[in-house]
C-alpha cells in the first residue's frame, strides 16, 4: 500500500483550520485544487451583514512547527516572488501552527513589495506571533484585509507597501509620476501640521515637509532638503494648497 506523507496530513489540517474559521464567520472560501495549485491554496471573499462584498484575497497555506522560528513564523518566497508581489488579487501567508494549535497570518504581497523597495531579496514572509488569527480576531484581520484591497482598487496601496506605512480612511494622498517614470506620493494627515513626501529617489523613507520649506531656487526647486525639479515643486504647491484646511487643527 502507498504511504501517504505526514506533510500532507499537517497541511490538510492546516487549510482545513483556516477554511473552517473563516466560513464559520460567514465568508466564502474557494480552496484550489492541488493540479492549480501556483503558490495559493485558498480564495477568500469577504462577506459583511450577509452581503457578498467586492473584495478577494488568496492564501498560501502552511501547517506544522517546522516553519516556527524562535521570533515567530516563516513561510519560504520560493519562485512566488514576482507573483505575490504582483498579483491583482493581495496574497496573504497564514500557518497552522499545532501547538497550540493556533493560526497566524501575514500579509505576503505588502512584505515583498517593502523589500523592493529597500532593494532587498525576501526569502521568506515572516509572520509575527502576535497576528493571531481566531475568533477573537478574525473580524479586525477581514477589516484590514478588506481596507489593503480598498486601497489597491485606488492604485495607493503599492505606494504604503513601499514605504512601510499605513494611509488612513480620512488621508489625503495623492501619487505623481514626473517625466523619467519615478513615481512619488504626498500623504496629508488630519488635523497634522505637516505633511509626508514619499518618494521613489529616496527609497521611500518618509520625509516631513511643510509648505514654507518649499523653494523655487536659486539653482533647482527644494523640500525640507529634497532636491525637486520644477514640475514636482509645482505639483506639491498644488499639493499643499488643496490641503490647507486638512491640516487645521481638529477643534478649530
Amino acid at each position: 500500500m502507498a504511504k501517504v506523507p505526514e506533510s500532507r496530513r499537517v497541511g490538510r489540517v492546516a487549510v482545513n483550520k483556516l477554511r473552517s474559521l473563516l466560513e464559520h464567520h460567514g465568508h466564502i472560501v474557494q480552496e484550489i485544487d492541488g493540479v492549480n495549485d501556483h503558490g495559493e491554496d485558498l480564495y477568500v471573499t469577504f462577506v459583511h451583514a450577509g452581503l457578498r462584498t467586492d473584495a478577494s484575497v488568496a492564501v498560501q497555506v502552511k501547517g506544522g512547527a517546522s516553519h516556527r522560528t524562535r521570533r515567530g513564523y516563516r513561510v519560504p518566497v520560493g519562485q512566488h516572488a514576482e507573483n505575490w508581489r504582483n498579483s491583482n488579487v493581495p496574497v496573504l501567508c497564514a500557518v497552522h501552527d499545532p501547538q497550540p494549535d493556533t493560526l497566524f497570518w501575514a500579509n505576503a504581497t505588502r512584505q515583498l513589495r517593502r523589500a523592493q523597495a529597500q532593494r532587498k531579496t525576501l526569502k521568506s514572509v515572516v509572520l509575527s506571533r502576535e497576528s493571531v488569527l481566531n475568533d477573537d480576531t478574525v473580524d479586525d484581520f477581514v477589516r484590514r484585509a478588506r481596507r489593503y484591497v480598498e486601497l489597491e482598487r485606488e492604485g495607493l496601496g503599492r505606494w504604503a507597501d513601499m514605504a512601510g506605512v499605513e494611509f488612513g480612511e480620512t488621508d489625503i494622498v495623492k501619487p505623481f509620476e514626473n517625466e523619467y517614470g519615478e513615481p512619488m506620493v504626498f500623504w496629508q494627515r488630519k488635523g497634522i501640521p505637516l505633511a509626508t513626501l514619499l518618494h521613489h529617489d529616496l527609497d521611500w523613507e518618509p520625509v516631513p515637509i511643510s509648505e514654507d520649506t518649499l523653494r523655487f531656487g536659486p539653482l533647482f526647486p527644494s523640500v525640507g532638503g529634497v532636491i525637486l525639479n520644477d514640475a514636482e515643486a509645482h505639483w506639491l504647491t498644488a499639493c499643499f494648497k488643496a490641503s490647507a484646511w486638512w491640516r487645521r487643527p481638529e477643534n478649530d
